[in-house]
């Protein structure tokens, strides 16, 4: 494998690692508390589910030959005018996604040189990306940070549990080295949570 396939296949790992985290830290919660704001500058994950909607729809239609900022984009109603029932949240949550991992599975390594504007600023297909994969990382990390002071009762651990640092490290170095992606497994924790 190259190194551009690679990359590609790369990313689209990172970037399903991070569809996944946001979506176990909402499972967690009640419909009710996804529409919750601690005040009015504070954005409930509902609006932020709409804002990373409409960017993705944004930035990833027609990817390699319009401008990411589309000229249907109206970034301030994300903001403005959250979503106000959870079946619709979701299906623009997937809907957002879904737009995202099709442009990247039609990409190829010639791709990742080409130049893309951005609000008419040029960048290489790679450099976009990158420009994704930091922002939308951003906002799942806001997701679940504010899914986890909402939640009642008890926690389930996205990342190593508290306390259990020790036990996941000897579990790692009991394996032997070998090339494997930390991805992988921590999908395979998120979907699996009854196996660690």
């Amino acid at each position: 494998m190259d190194l551009a396939e690679d990359y590609i296949r790369s990313i689209k790992r990172q970037f399903l690692y991070y569809k996944t985290l946001a979506e176990k830290a909402m499972e967690q919660l009640t419909p009710e508390q996804l529409f919750c704001s601690a005040d009015e500058d504070t954005n409930s994950i509902a609006v932020i589910v709409k804002h990373l909607n409409g960017n993705m729809l944004s930035r990833w239609t027609d990817f390699l030959t319009t401008d990411g900022e589309k000229e249907w984009r109206n970034r301030d109603n994300e903001f403005d005018n959250p979503y106000t029932d959870k079946e619709t949240l979701l299906a623009n949550w997937e809907e957002g996604w879904s737009c995202l991992f099709t442009a990247i599975e039609n990409l190829n390594a010639e791709n990742l040189t080409e130049i893309i504007y951005i609000r008419n600023e040029g960048h290489t297909v790679l450099e976009a990306i990158n420009r994704q994969l930091a922002h939308y990382p951003y906002h799942v990390g806001q997701i679940v940070f504010y899914a986890k002071q909402l939640k009642s009762g008890k926690w389930n651990s996205l990342s190593i549990p508290k306390n259990k640092s020790n036990q996941y490290n000897s579990g790692k170095f009991s394996e032997e080295k070998g090339k494997r992606n930390f991805i992988d497994a921590e999908l395979n924790k998120l979907n699996n949570p009854d196996n660690q």
